[in-house]
């Protein structure tokens, strides 16, 4: 019956046995029992349980718990993480126990002191270049389950590893104002990388609006309620002590655009139609503008109407307007995202109000040379329309008749080479504007002028200096005169002054000799100070002397050697066998240092190729082995002084061959064999060893054990009297070794020992100078057939036993006593 109930359910009435099983009962609940015997006579009393029995599932100890993981290694700790077991046993856990082996050792020690539930543990106050396993057990009421599977071997060393960067955002992010955006990725790197988030080269802080949220593998920069000024080139970086990744995204905040730029321009104005202009707006929103929406309204009235809807100029015909009256225009600008506000016009009458342009101001001539002239002006009153052409004209001095200069249209510039002049004659220039009215009153005329070439001096050459200097030269550079004359520029004439005299020496002797705007002045003696000065010619002459701003004293020009690291010249480099390994720097010093790459202090292989620019160097071996490892060093070195730099090279390979092979205690069934590490572990840990055996008849080898992490191995089952051959191989992460095989073969045969003493020894007959002696077998060959017995005797009273002879019986006479 249920505890909470007073009525007995029947179970069975045919148990014979004295037990049974209930069925048939709900998980929870708690039940009393009760049991009767019955004969042929009938039913005796019931016997009941004391207490109510609590129905629910075995209690057992928990299962192993999962995924057993390293998250962080430094010299002297391990930082691990694990999950629950997939069933805690129907109790809760009370705790978790760590518990860590010395690689080489063979028993497990507790690493946690205390009851722990947390599942990160942090083990510290480990030895540097120590190699651990670990594993971790679960405990509820009932005690503590099974481990769980054991960690690879974990090394206590600093990692580092160059920063890694894994972004969740492409190139370019469109974003409305007001919408949150955020940007997002996963980085890694040892030590822990810096991360820094820039927009547009800026620090980008947090505040109201911008929130930074950095873990120690996510990273995420998220903005709120947008706003265009948000708009930019965002940029973050990662770094650490090896290297540094930079990740961009150019965020545009779009929006609608900003109002078009004003004041409304009343280009054209007649009695039933205008033309405006306007500027296009400030702010386009971050996306191209669309088109344009123009409305026109009577001043007098208050609807406006549409005049176009369709527009992507910054100008428009408002037709259909009534002679005389007032009218506004009302602009809007549009894009992808929105209409802006609206640019309204100032009030505009209807009705005709232009005329031809007015007469230019007298033209000035410039520029004359014996064939072409060239006429200035400035532009006109337009009369009300705007200027489509001006006209030029010419005429020889004592001449009545003005010719055109050309038949093309002049616009819009005010001003006009006048080609096609006669040498030597005398020339006047006058100049007419003309609009959609007509063709204005000409200008003035021009003052006359004669059509020839004017040639002056130049000017001096632009800012001279010295840009370079060793111990018997300088290098000079400056920049052509603003002002050729209106001559080519024939060269450069240089000169040098020594500082205390007053003569002043060629460099060149002749112009031509230097066309360029740059000049070596060789021949100078060491350890003097000069002043320098140079001279543009033309046709027409020299040009004042442009002087070198300060004395320049002669001597080689040094700088000590500087080097800039590439991220590949990290303290350590791994490389995988078989890739590329690539070291390189940037390298500076003048005069630029001389490059040298070694190795171990000696030259770097043959195999090497090495690249030297004048910028840097580039060391690279391509399909590299493990004897490419080691201790790399680059050495810049010129007068001023030297550099050196160095880097670990680590090729990642699979382990050398194990040492000292031996086999030991050799058995007729088994054999002990012995080995120590590979001198190379080929940049990995060795996660384990390859035994195997051959019979010295057979010419296959056969494995008897391939995952064992010790250093020896009981060979089981050998056949007695076989001979047998052994090879052992290491193995790590990039794959197996080599084998070192035993020298000769080993036979499996039990060891042999001395025999035990012969029993029962004693004298059947005796003479004057003999004795015969019989004896019966020892109770042990010592694992070989007796081949004889060695007969001794001893005169009584003496210390030394004397050899008689070995026998191959169980008899011998001795003689010759």
């Amino acid at each position: 019956r249920e505890s909470d109930h007073r009525a007995w359910t029947p179970v069975t009435y045919t148990v014979t046995r004295q037990n049974a099983t209930v069925q048939g009962l709900i998980q929870g609940k708690a039940y009393f029992f009760r049991i009767a015997a019955e004969n042929i006579i009938g039913m005796g009393p019931f016997t009941e349980t004391t207490k109510e029995i609590l129905i629910r599932d075995p209690i057992t100890v928990p299962d192993r718990p999962e995924d057993l993981e390293v998250k962080a290694v430094t010299k002297n700790s391990v930082t691990l993480t694990w999950n629950p077991p997939k069933y805690n046993g129907g109790s809760d856990i009370t705790m978790y126990v760590l518990e860590s082996r010395l690689i080489g050792k063979d028993k497990f020690h507790k690493v946690t002191k205390e009851k722990m539930l947390d599942r990160k543990f942090t083990v510290e106050g480990l030895k540097e270049g120590d190699t651990y396993e670990y594993r971790v057990s679960a405990c509820n009421i009932v005690g503590q389950g099974k481990p769980s599977f054991c960690t690879k071997p974990i090394t206590c060393k600093d990692e580092i590893a160059p920063p890694t960067l894994d972004l969740d955002f492409r190139d370019k992010l469109i974003v409305r104002v007001g919408e949150a955006f955020s940007l997002t990725g996963r980085y890694s790197g040892k030590p822990a990388p810096k991360v820094t988030w820039l927009k547009d080269d800026i620090v980008v802080k947090e505040d109201d609006r911008i929130k930074i949220k950095t873990t120690p593998t996510t990273l995420c920069l998220g903005i709120l309620k947008s706003v265009r000024e948000d708009t930019g080139k965002y940029c973050v970086t990662v770094e650490n002590s090896t290297g540094s990744r930079k990740g961009y995204c150019q965020v545009n905040v779009v929006d609608r655009p900003s109002p078009p730029v004003g004041p409304v321009i009343f280009d054209e104005v007649f009695k039933d139609h205008m033309v405006v202009s306007w500027k296009p707006p400030l702010d386009d929103g971050g996306s191209e503008i669309t088109n344009y929406i123009i409305e026109k309204k009577d001043a007098h009235k208050d609807v406006w109407m549409p005049v176009t809807s369709a527009t992507v100029k910054t100008t428009c015909k408002i037709p259909k307007l009534l002679e005389g009256r007032e009218y506004q225009i009302r602009i809007y600008a549009e894009n992808l995202y929105g209409i802006s506000d609206p640019l309204i016009s100032d009030e505009m009458k209807a009705k005709d109000r232009f005329r031809v342009p007015d007469a230019p101001e007298q033209p000035i001539i410039k520029d004359v040379t014996k064939d072409s002239a060239v006429v200035v002006w400035n532009k006109p009153y337009d009369g009300g329309k705007p200027i489509t052409n001006y006209i030029v004209e010419k005429k020889e001095t004592m001449a009545t008749r003005w010719v055109k200069v050309t038949k093309d249209p002049i616009f819009p510039g005010t001003k006009f080479k006048v080609p096609d002049l006669l040498e030597g004659c005398q020339y006047e220039f006058r100049v007419s504007a003309e609009n959609e009215i007509g063709v204005g009153d000409p200008s003035p005329p021009s003052k006359p002028i004669f059509a020839r070439d004017p040639i002056a001096k130049p000017s001096p050459p632009v800012n001279p200096e010295a840009v370079d200097k060793t111990k018997n030269s300088v290098d000079l550079s400056w920049q052509p005169p603003r002002h050729d004359g209106n001559g080519k520029i024939i060269g450069y004439l240089i000169e040098y002054q020594k500082v205390g005299d007053e003569e002043w020496k060629q460099a060149n002797l002749t112009a031509d000799s230097c066309p360029e705007t740059n000049y070596k002045v060789t021949g100078l003696t060491e350890g003097l100070t000069y002043k320098f000065r140079v001279k543009a010619v033309n046709a027409a002459g020299e040009s004042d002397p442009a002087h070198v701003p300060d004395p320049v004293e002669v001597k080689d020009r040094l700088e000590p050697p500087e080097l800039i690291l590439d991220a590949n010249m990290a303290r350590e480099q791994h490389v995988k066998a078989g890739d590329t390994l690539r070291l390189s720097a940037v390298i500076k010093g003048v005069p630029f240092p001389k490059v040298t790459w070694k190795k171990e202090d000696h030259e770097v292989s043959p195999k090497a190729d090495i690249e030297v620019t004048g910028v840097g160097s580039k060391l690279e071996i391509r399909n590299t082995v493990h004897e490419d490892g080691g201790m790399y060093s680059l050495t810049v070195e010129n007068p001023a002084g030297s550099k050196t730099v160095s880097v670990k090279v680590v090729v990642l390979d699979k382990p050398g061959p194990p040492r000292n092979l031996n086999i030991s205690d050799v058995r007729s069934d088994s054999c002990y064999i012995t080995w120590m590490e590979p001198e190379d572990d080929g940049g990995s840990v060795i996660t384990n060893y390859v035994v195997e055996r051959k019979d010295v008849a057979s010419a296959q080898w056969v494995a008897i054990s391939s995952s064992s992490k010790k250093r020896s191995h009981m060979a089981k089952y050998l056949m007695e009297g076989t001979q047998y051959l052994f090879r052992v191989a290491a193995e790590n992460q990039y794959g197996r070794g080599p084998y070192v095989e035993t020298l000769k073969p080993i036979k499996a045969i039990d060891p042999l020992h001395p025999p035990g003493p012969p029993k029962n020894l004693h004298h059947v007959d005796v003479d004057k100078t003999e004795v015969s002696l019989v004896w019966n077998r020892p109770d042990r060959d010592g694992g070989a057939e007796i081949t004889g017995y060695l007969v001794e005797y001893q005169e009584d009273g003496a210390d030394e036993w004397t050899k008689f002879q070995t026998v191959p019986m169980l008899d011998c006479v001795v003689t010759g006593l």
